[in-house]
C-alpha cells in the first residue's frame, strides 16, 4: 500500500537498533527522508549507508538525550538538513528491570527523563513547524506496561503511563492544527535487549536454547500470547508507518495496542 509519505520528513529517536530501526527502515521504505538517531555511529553510518544505496535520503545525529544541549543541537541539526520535520517519532528510551524494592526511588527520575522529558523537549523544539505548515505527526513508542503494569518493572511503567496521558493533552493542544498524536503501546516485542534477557531466562529454568523452544516456553509461563507467537520489530513499525500518514488523520490521541492480544489474558 502506498501511504501517502513520499517526500515527508522524519525523526525516530533511538533508531539505531530494535524498534527504532525498524521503524525507521520502513519510513525510509515509504520514500520518507530519514533521520536516524542514537549514540552509536557506526551502526546509524550502517543505516544511513543502506537507505543512501536504495536512493532515500537520510542522515545520522548522533545525541544524548539526558542533555538538554545536545536535544538542541539535534533539533538544530535536523533544521538544517531538511529545514523541519513533518514526523517525530519519539522511540528512545531505558528499558530498566528493577522492582519495587531493589533500586533506590531516584531511578524513578532518570527513567522519566530520558522516556518523557527528552521526548517533550523535541515536541516544544519541533512541532511548532508542523503546526506552521499546517500538518504533522507525533508518535510515542510506549508500551503495554503503561496500562497494566508488571509488579517488578513499576519505574518503567510509570514513564510509558505518563506518555499516554501526555498524548491525550497534547492532541488537545494542537486540536484544528492537522497535527495528530498518538501512542503505540507495545506488547512483548522481541528486540536483541528482550531477546538476550529471554536466553538467560531460559538458561536459568532449562526452557532449551533453540528460540523456538524458549518462545513455547514464554507463551507458557511468561505471558499468554492469543496470536501464538512473540511480536517482531516489523509488527510495531508497520504501525507506526500508518498513523505517520495521511491515511490516519482521523485517528488521534489513541493508544494502539500492538500485544498480539496478551492485554486481554486475565491469567
Amino acid at each position: 500500500m502506498d501511504l501517502g509519505l513520499s517526500g515527508k520528513r522524519a525523526l525516530v529517536t533511538g533508531s539505531t537498533a530494535g524498534i527504532g530501526a525498524a521503524i525507521v527502515r520502513c519510513l525510509a521504505s515509504e520514500d520518507v527522508a530519514v533521520v536516524v538517531h542514537g549514540r552509536d555511529e557506526q551502526r546509524g553510518g550502517h543505516l544511513v549507508d543502506e537507505f543512501t544505496r536504495a536512493g532515500r535520503r537520510a542522515l545520522f545525529i548522533g545525541a544524548d538525550l539526558t542533555v538538554p544541549a545536545d536535544i538542541r543541537r539535534l533539533a538544530s541539526q535536523v533544521k538544517a538538513a531538511f529545514g523541519a520535520v513533518d514526523i517525530l517519532v519519539n522511540n528512545a528510551g531505558v528499558y530498566p528491570q528493577h522492582s519495587w524494592f531493589e533500586g533506590a526511588a531516584e531511578e524513578w527520575s532518570r527513567y522519566y527523563q530520558l522516556n518523557v522529558v527528552a521526548g517533550v523537549r523535541l515536541i516544544q523544539e519541533l512541532v511548532p513547524d508542523m503546526r506552521r505548515a499546517g500538518w504533522g505527526r507525533v508518535i510515542h513508542i510506549s508500551s503495554g506496561e503503561g496500562l497494566r503494569p508488571f509488579a517488578h518493572m513499576p519505574g518503567y511503567a510509570a514513564t510509558k503511563a505518563a506518555l499516554h496521558n501526555a498524548t491525550a493533552s497534547l492532541c488537545q493542544a494542537l486540536a484544528g492544527s492537522g497535527v495528530t498524536v498518538n501512542a503505540i503501546a507495545a506488547g512483548l516485542i522481541r528486540t536483541p535487549e528482550v531477546e538476550n534477557w529471554f536466553y538467560a531466562e531460559a538458561k536459568a529454568h532449562g526452557w532449551g536454547e533453540r528460540w523456538d523452544e524458549i518462545e513455547a516456553n514464554i507463551l507458557e509461563h511468561y505471558l499468554a500470547i492469543p496470536v501464538g507467537h512473540v511480536g517482531t520489530t516489523d509488527d510495531v513499525a508497520r504501525v507506526a508507518a500508518f498513523l505517520a500518514s495521511p491515511k490516519s488523520e482521523f485517528i488521534n490521541g489513541a493508544v494502539v495496542r500492538v500485544d498480539g492480544g496478551s492485554h486481554t489474558w486475565a491469567g
